[in-house]
């Protein structure tokens, strides 16, 4: 039978799964906004601007992961879209963007609100196409979804001019592929196999591909055959359940005493997942000093790009562990554990009561083990992944590679919507200042998120780094704006609280946490407050480790 092309989609789009798409409609995109509606059983989420819909598919992915899905119109709309397909594409997060554009015909005469969105978005997409032939859609939509989410998943996007969404082609509907994990052969893990059993001091680092995988499951089952402590970067929190006695919480440039301690001990180290970013690996021969490194990936492009590896397996993580498994003899590593348990204790023992600290230990009283927490990017970022315990995957939503100001909103706006949970945005005025317009759509749709606005009046990390390297010269870093936040609140219809001291938090956070739709907690904290440790530029990650 034949369908429009804006038919053809929408039929694509659930038979791939799909429940739920975010967007925003103009001129190049109202066919198929109008077959969206004729349809009628696609939710769809109309966010305040493209960037907070794009960064809203990104959370909802993240939480769910499913693959998300936002549409746009042509010209600025999916240009509005970029920033949000750029963090996708940073953090490996399946998304398939939909865009309109002029007929064809049209393409490449400078028509009204006409880009080369294609074009634009080649360096940040795992693929993309513009559809030329409306018999080619379809399967153009099946092999986007698929490209997305196999593999080291990211985005793509799907450019449709506004003449192939009204004319007609067949459709027949057909069972969408699903991407099958090649098993690792075990003979080809006998070197590894071997480091491993002589490691006297393994470290395990646990990067954001556990929790895209869903290796978090094979990866205790790792930790525990090989008696290793885990640490894991920003991306891998929840990988491994921080209540665990093996955890050592995150790695890096602002990581744990712990993590830094037992990173420097290590004899071999197991990274699973992980890019070896600068804010990881700091000087990156120094960090493979002495050390026998273990890359585990399934991306043959990480392999050896940023740290050399001594071993490496490329495959699917859970593939990997599975073949590891049965391989390797239970160890024991008493004196080891011990170690590293003295480090954490003592990292405990010795940590400052910040605010925010205390802040986030309230908040985290009052959730449970998967409630989603979203984060902008900023000190506050940073304090929610070392004061906030996370035990599952999937419960961090953060931009971690591109590290999006203004993400926040948006993701929790998706993790929101596609877990129907309870929802935790954690974010500083400097961040919610970029996306507060998206207040307006929580608001609409009656989520339950709670906002943590962690208020200094500064962009609390830039003033940070002024303190120490720039001669408290606090060039444009205080803001001096005067907004009322529980005003703001309440203004686009949401619960507003003022937290004016950390000590009061348990008992404002519990009327907050009451609330059924969103709710926005201003809590005020120090101008001077720091996130510590922190590795001074051009400095290597041994440096931190000597300071500690």
């Amino acid at each position: 039978m034949q369908y429009s092309g804006a038919e053809i989609l929408i039929r694509c789009l659930k038979e791939q799964g799909v429940d739920t798409v975010f967007g925003y409609p103009g001129g190049c995109v109202l066919d198929i906004y109008d077959a969206l509606y004729r349809d009628g059983s696609l939710r769809h989420i109309l966010t305040a601007h493209e960037q907070g819909a794009a960064h809203a598919a990104d959370g909802y992915a993240r939480a769910t992961g499913k693959t998300g899905v936002v549409i746009a119109t042509s010209g600025p709309g999916a240009t509005n879209l970029v920033t949000g397909i750029a963090t996708a594409y940073m953090d490996s997060v399946p998304l398939v963007a939909i865009t309109g554009n002029v007929t064809v015909s049209n393409l490449g005469r400078d028509s009204f609100q006409e880009v080369d969105i294609a074009g634009i978005t080649m360096p940040v997409t795992k693929h993309n196409y513009i559809v030329k032939d409306v018999s080619t859609l379809a399967d153009t939509v099946r092999e986007a979804f698929y490209i997305a989410s196999s593999g080291r998943k990211g985005p793509v996007l799907i450019d449709i001019p506004k003449n192939i969404q009204t004319e007609k082609a067949e459709f027949a509907p057909q069972t969408p592929a699903r991407y099958a994990p090649r098993p690792v052969a075990p003979a080809s893990l006998g070197d590894v196999c071997e480091a491993l059993e002589r490691a006297k001091r393994p470290l395990i680092i646990a990067g954001g591909g556990c929790v895209g995988g869903n290796a978090a499951e094979s990866l205790a089952a790792f930790a525990k055959k090989l008696d290793a402590p885990v640490c894991c970067t920003l991306m891998g929190l929840g990988a491994f359940p921080a209540d665990d006695d093996a955890f050592l919480g995150m790695i890096g440039m602002h990581g744990t005493d712990a993590a830094a301690k037992a990173f420097r001990r290590a004899d071999v180290v197991i990274v699973c997942g992980m890019r070896f970013s600068d804010r990881v690996a700091g000087n990156r021969e120094k960090f493979r000093a002495g050390k026998t490194i273990i890359q585990l990936d399934i991306d043959a492009a990480e392999i050896d790009k940023n740290v050399r590896a001594d071993l490496s397996v490329l495959a699917d993580l859970n593939e990997t562990f599975k073949a590891l498994l049965p391989l390797l003899t239970q160890a024991e590593r008493g004196e080891w554990r011990k170690e590293v348990a003295a480090y954490r204790d003592y990292g405990k023992a010795n940590a400052d009561p910040l605010p925010a600290a205390r802040i986030l230990q309230a908040a985290q009283a009052l959730c449970d083990a998967d409630t989603p927490v979203a984060t902008d990017v900023g000190q506050h970022q940073m304090w929610t992944a070392q004061y906030y315990a996370f035990r599952k995957p999937r419960t961090l939503i953060s931009s971690g590679g591109l590290g999006t100001m203004g993400f926040g909103m948006g993701a929790a706006i998706g993790a929101c919507a596609g877990t129907g949970k309870k929802t935790v945005l954690v974010t500083g005025d400097g961040s919610f200042h970029m996306n507060c317009n998206e207040l307006c759509t929580a608001v609409t749709y009656r989520l339950p998120i709670v906002i943590l606005l962690m208020n200094n009046n500064v962009l609390g990390m830039v003033r940070q780094w002024q303190t120490l390297f720039y001669g408290k010269r606090y060039s444009q870093t205080t803001l001096d704006r005067e907004t009322d936040y529980v005003k703001l609140a309440e203004a686009f219809g949401a619960k507003g609280y003022v937290l004016g001291r950390a000590e009061d938090a348990p008992k404002v956070l519990a009327q907050a946490f009451a609330q059924d739709g969103p709710v926005l907690v201003d809590c005020r904290i120090g101008q001077d407050d720091k996130v510590l440790p922190m590795i001074a530029p051009g400095k290597s990650f041994e440096d931190i480790i000597t300071k500690l």
